[in-house]
């Protein structure tokens, strides 16, 4: 009753830390880096205070000229007061268009170009740095959030300007914009509604409340600003009083720190976050002793990785949570796996469709039925899902088939008892090597010093494994040999520090791009380093 009502309504980011306030005031966030544009509030301040800072940054957004129905670009240094920027632009009714600050200055300047004359929010590093001089010109104004430019208002010169009362949208008016992760060319913007992240909040609010059962457990985030998955985990912890732990540094001795402080009970990341943060389980404050959920949204993860993870937790019955989805359409199906997972299990199987909220169908790419050797496209249906790319309707359009299904660029199958099993992105696949990524769960369950490994095509079309190895030691041939004798044939294994790998806002492997990069290679001969 009460999540149909708020859907018919739309999620309310404006009001959002408002809302939250006048039930939990005196519940926390706990940051691991001062906010640019609030330094003064340090590393811990109540849910009061996040609203008033909010209502204070729409305030200052307001007297900048700000208006409803504007888009604003919101791209600066990485920080949570991205996410607040983006409540106090959508407080003031504007429409928040959130960047990575992983981004080129020239792709930044690209995306303001398609947003077509917004106001821009930066900071002076990425004015000096990145930003090339044409995005003032492509802009409506430049606003600060820390340090001066010429030309650019800092928002600190606007403090103490008028309160100003929300402005409430309707729900189909668009609340938010964020790019695509990019992994297959130049970023797409997507257009959300209040009612779109409305329907990707009811699905995840609905596997988490039977888990929780009421506890107010603590939550910690490591999550990217930009992505629309941060505001509805936002949502489900803030209206229900958890306290949550803000991560910016993923670096596993800086977690380690926080969490053996403040002992979290649910922990939101993503995949190769916690691929990284496997080294808890050995650390010696036992840090993931308390986790009775991991939830992780954007890829399905490595079987060693869940074992590993909830090996961690001294819980009863902890849980992996795995949601599949995408950008475009939110989570799509829905696995959680226990201890008594098998190091061997699938981990292909991404898991079941929500009842009543999403669909899942396969569609054959040569006309024979989809099966694990011949995988089809993965398709989706969802309330949740986008209402445009910004400045590319066409695009958009042409990945809605009749129906309202969207083609999420993923090949896989479904079993008897309905499992969704993903094998690979539609552009990754080797034809004739089978699933590129069941390879690489074998690759990391058998081999324990892995820390990352991608397998891409080679110039003369056989596979090549990219491998990362912990601590940039060198790799073990003897071992990788014994690992890979049963796999399908692959060139010479290729290692790259993990730095080394082009990553998207959201820490996915480019896979496309290290692919170019390794063209010019003759990778057949391999090519090992420490």
């Amino acid at each position: 009753m009460l999540l149909q009502r708020i859907a018919n309504r739309g999620i309310r980011l404006g009001t959002l830390f408002e809302r939250a306030a006048i039930s939990y005031p005196a519940n926390v966030l706990i940051l691991d880096r001062d906010l640019d544009i609030a330094p003064h509030l340090g590393r811990l301040a109540t849910m009061a205070q996040m609203a008033d800072l909010v209502d204070d940054i729409a305030a200052r957004l307001w007297a900048a000229s700000v208006r409803p129905g504007q888009r604003v670009v919101v791209y600066k240094t990485d920080g949570f007061d991205i996410a607040l920027l983006a409540c106090a632009v959508a407080r003031v009714g504007a429409v928040p268009v959130l960047l990575s600050p992983q981004l080129d200055g020239e792709t930044v300047a690209e995306l303001v170009h398609r947003t077509d004359r917004p106001f821009l929010v930066t900071d002076q590093d990425k004015l000096e740095r990145y930003l090339p001089e044409s995005v003032f010109a492509l802009s409506e104004g430049v606003l600060l959030t820390s340090g001066s430019y010429e030309g650019a208002t800092e928002l600190r010169a606007l403090e103490g300007a008028r309160r100003v009362p929300p402005v409430i949208m309707p729900p189909d008016h668009p609340t938010l914009i964020t790019h695509t992760s990019g992994t297959t060319g130049t970023p797409k913007l997507a257009v959300h509604t209040g009612r779109s992240l409305q329907a990707r909040y009811r699905p995840q609010a609905a596997v988490v409340t039977p888990i929780l059962a009421g506890r107010r457990e603590t939550v910690a985030m490591h999550v990217s600003f930009v992505h629309s998955r941060l505001f509805t985990a936002l949502a489900i912890s803030l209206l229900r009083g958890m306290p949550i732990i803000v991560l910016t540094d993923s670096d596993p001795g800086h977690v380690a720190d926080i969490f053996a402080r403040h002992r979290p009970g649910v922990i939101e990341a993503h995949p190769n976050s916690f691929m990284k943060w496997e080294v808890l389980a050995k650390e010696p404050r036992q840090p993931l002793a308390n986790v009775k959920l991991y939830s992780s949204t954007f890829d399905a993860l490595h079987p060693r990785t869940v074992k590993v993870l909830l090996s961690a937790t001294r819980r009863r019955a902890p849980l992996f949570g795995q949601l599949y989805g995408q950008s475009e359409v939110g989570p799509a199906v829905v696995r959680a796996f226990s201890r008594r997972r098998p190091l061997d299990a699938d981990g292909r199987c991404v898991g079941m469709p929500f009842p009543g909220m999403t669909d899942v169908r396969i569609v054959s790419r040569d006309g024979n039925p989809p099966s694990a050797s011949n995988p089809g496209y993965i398709e989706m249906r969802s309330d949740g899902r986008i209402v445009t790319y910004l400045g590319e309707e066409e695009r958009y359009n042409r990945q809605i088939s009749d129906g309202g299904w969207w083609r999420m660029g993923d090949v896989g199958y479904r079993t008897k008892w309905g499992c969704v099993h993903l094998l690979d992105r539609e552009v990754d696949v080797i034809e004739g090597f089978g699933s590129t990524l069941a390879v690489e769960d074998a690759i990391f369950a058998r081999l324990e010093d892995i820390a990352e490994v991608v397998i891409i095509p080679g110039s003369d079309g056989i596979a090549v494994p990219v491998v990362c190895v912990k601590d940039d030691k060198p790799l073990d041939g003897v071992a990788w040999k014994a690992a890979t004798a049963d796999l399908p044939p692959m060139a010479d294994p290729v290692v790259r520090r993990l730095d080394e790998l082009p990553q998207t806002a959201t820490t996915k492997i480019k896979r496309l791009e290290l692919a170019r990069r390794m063209a010019p290679q003759d990778t057949s001969k391999g090519n090992q380093h420490g």
